[in-house]
């Protein structure tokens, strides 16, 4: 599985791609402590992004819309959402290599959201939020090093 570090970094580059490929400007905030992970200029207006690993779970990608402040040992507070400090959240799904955007708006930001991969088996529609609605591309990043491209290995 790895460091939970890196695999938020790998979920970062994987939306970082995904919004380059589709021709988005990708602007990335000085220092670790900020509660955006990329600006993304849409042309018409930016963006203020936080990044989320997601989990293919029982037909849906679940992914947290809170931080979790439960493992500080002097912690005022557990949870702690993003409202009225980002605008979308955007979610890799290693299992899937898929991508999705979906507006802060869009999802409860008390614990967790999930976008449904699957039809539900019992056909509900209400309340219910499709993946394909939110997908903006499929992206496959590699934990296990460089890629070689067509002249060998970087740096050979």
């Amino acid at each position: 599985m790895g460091h939970p570090k890196d695999v938020g970094d790998r979920s970062t580059l994987a939306i970082m791609l995904a919004f380059q490929a589709r021709g988005h400007g990708v602007f990335l905030p000085f220092g670790e402590n900020t509660r955006i992970d990329l600006l993304v200029d849409y042309g018409n207006r930016i963006s203020r992004v936080q990044c989320k690993t997601g989990r293919l779970r029982g037909g849906a990608v679940r992914f947290n819309t809170c931080s979790s402040y439960a493992h500080h040992s002097s912690a005022t507070i557990t949870k702690r959402t993003y409202a009225g400090e980002i605008d979308e959240f955007a979610v890799y799904c290693p299992e899937l290599g898929s991508v999705y955007v979906v507006p802060i708006t869009d999802v409860p930001t008390k614990r967790m959201a999930m976008l449904r991969v699957n039809a539900p088996r019992n056909n509900q529609r209400s309340g219910v939020r499709l993946a394909a609605v939110y997908e903006i591309g499929c992206v496959e990043v590699s934990a296990g090093g460089p890629i070689a491209g067509p002249d060998g290995p970087p740096g050979g």
